[in-house]
């Protein structure tokens, strides 16, 4: 099967987008029952993961505590000015992978996936692979 592109429109410079809905009705357009999910985002300063989506305040203590880990400035070396970005995207990942069970993404009560944005706004995409076991 052919990977599906997702368009993800930020409005901020770090900011968790819920792509769940998107990437679900691929899978469901797929037909595939029982399988595997890849997400892939093809950016150096983006990632995609895997975290609560019951409380809005978990994002925003994530978002908080990596601004923090991995400050704007802090003498980076990198001309462009968004060293953090990059770093940002390579703790987090450019890619994940979840099991298809009877037509649904295998995601925890409380999980949702979540596009990371880290040298926003920007139109991206994200591409999604569906393989069937």
């Amino acid at each position: 099967m052919k990977a599906n592109k997702i368009t993800v429109r930020t409005t901020q410079t770090v900011q968790f987008i819920n792509i769940d809905h998107d990437v679900q009705n691929i899978v469901r357009d797929s037909g595939v029952q029982d399988g595997l999910c890849l997400i892939f985002v093809p950016h150096t300063t983006a990632a995609v993961t895997i975290n609560e989506n019951a409380d809005p305040d978990v994002v925003r203590d994530i978002i908080m505590e990596t601004n923090k880990i991995v400050p704007f400035n802090d003498s980076y070396h990198h001309m462009e000015g968004n060293s953090a970005a990059h770093i940002k995207s390579s703790i987090y990942s450019p890619s994940l992978t979840i099991i298809i069970d009877n037509g649904r993404l295998v995601l925890g009560t409380w999980q949702s996936l979540y596009f990371c944005e880290f040298d926003g706004p920007r139109v991206r995409s994200c591409y999604v692979k569906i393989s069937e076991n």
